[in-house]
């Protein structure tokens, strides 16, 4: 489950709109349950009926590497398209690959999300490099992965595309719709903090944001909507410690996809106050909701996001965020903003990434 299987399969959908025959390989065991801070891996959802997906990779078992590459080696796919997101994939997914290589014919191309985690550990570096010297050409979704790669592998071809639109989501339902799904209060204007919660999604700094005197006098609230893989205690205590606990809206629990439009529907403002990033599928989200987004000037979000045009781009401070959200409710600047949105959501087609 998670935004990355859904691109996937929105990607394979894309492909076979161009009349590419498409299977997906996913995981028997993606994450072994010690080291997996969520409640499941998977989703509650019936699989697609109209893509092939197989569940055949274990990554912590080599023997399922080497029949896993032993049996896309036979089939001779012209291309072995491996997504990218952590070091921790790289024994499993590079030895696979290096497998398929030595058949002399099969193209293997990486899709990486991040070449350097948010989070790093001992050995990552190694263990990048080590499946980037797998592949034979990479395509990523941000300027700083790019510079990324380059600097792993600089004799590979590593082509640049932005993140498409999340359009899977379904169309936006009214505002009315949306409250009332959601047990809201539709006399506030609400900002939405959409996605797992982490340290590096930096919802610690809008907690305190929040609290900013300028702030406390508008029928204002924030919601969170996504899982907490960090300790929830510390996010409930600084919810307390702004003085607006009765305004920040916990919803604990993964978003199925169902409801991810009652949550962007019911956003004024879509705020990512990332400390660390690469580029996000949040981002991608909010475009396809026609959604004016706050991000921090950190990684490829800045990329996606023309500044005081689509909304705002700021330092991962409180204070600056604090700013930007009294001068996007106090300026009136919904609108303008929106307009902004639906002209730049031209420049995330899926045809783009597939060319």
């Amino acid at each position: 489950r998670g935004g990355i299987a859904t691109f996937n399969e929105r990607l394979a959908r894309q492909f076979i709109s161009e009349c590419k025959e498409v299977d997906i390989r996913t995981f028997s065991l993606q994450y072994p349950a010690l080291f997996f801070p969520g409640k499941t891996q998977y989703t509650d959802n019936p699989p697609p009926g109209d893509l092939r997906i197989k569940r055949e990779i274990n990554t912590i078992n080599p023997i399922n590497w080497m029949r896993m590459g032993s049996r896309l080696k036979k089939e001779k796919t012209d291309i072995l398209l491996i997504r990218y997101w952590t070091p921790f994939l790289a024994p499993c997914l590079g030895t696979v690959a290096r497998i398929v290589r030595s058949n002399k014919y099969t193209v293997v191309i990486s899709l990486v999300d991040n070449a350097i985690p948010h989070e790093k550990h001992f050995g990552d570096r190694l263990l990048t490099k080590y499946f980037m010297n797998s592949i034979d050409g990479a395509a990523v979704l941000s300027d700083t992965v790019q510079r990324d790669v380059v600097d792993l592998r600089n004799d590979i071809p590593v082509s640049f595309a932005h993140h498409p639109l999340f359009d899977n989501y379904g169309k936006k339902v009214s505002r009315e719709e949306a409250m009332n799904s959601l047990k809201l209060d539709p006399d506030f204007s609400y900002l939405l903090f959409f996605g797992f919660i982490r340290d590096y999604k930096g919802l610690d700094i809008l907690l305190k944001a929040f609290s900013h005197p300028d702030l406390k006098s508008r029928k204002l609230k924030l919601l969170v909507a996504g899982e907490f893989y960090e300790n929830e205690s510390l996010y409930r205590k600084l919810a307390v410690d702004s003085g607006r606990v009765d305004d920040v809206v916990f919803f604990n629990r993964f978003i199925d996809d169902e409801e991810v439009k009652l949550f962007f529907s019911a956003a004024d403002l879509v705020v990512q106050p990332y400390k660390t990033a690469s580029q996000s599928g949040v981002t991608q989200i909010a475009y396809h909701f026609d959604k004016p987004m706050l991000v921090t000037n950190v990684g490829g979000l800045k990329e996606t996001v023309p500044h005081e045009k689509c909304g705002y781009v700021v330092k991962p401070e409180p204070e600056d965020i604090a700013r930007a959200i009294i001068d996007y409710f106090g300026n009136n600047r919904k609108d303008t903003f929106t307009e902004c949105v639906m002209k730049e959501t031209l420049k995330f087609s899926w045809s783009k990434m597939t060319d």
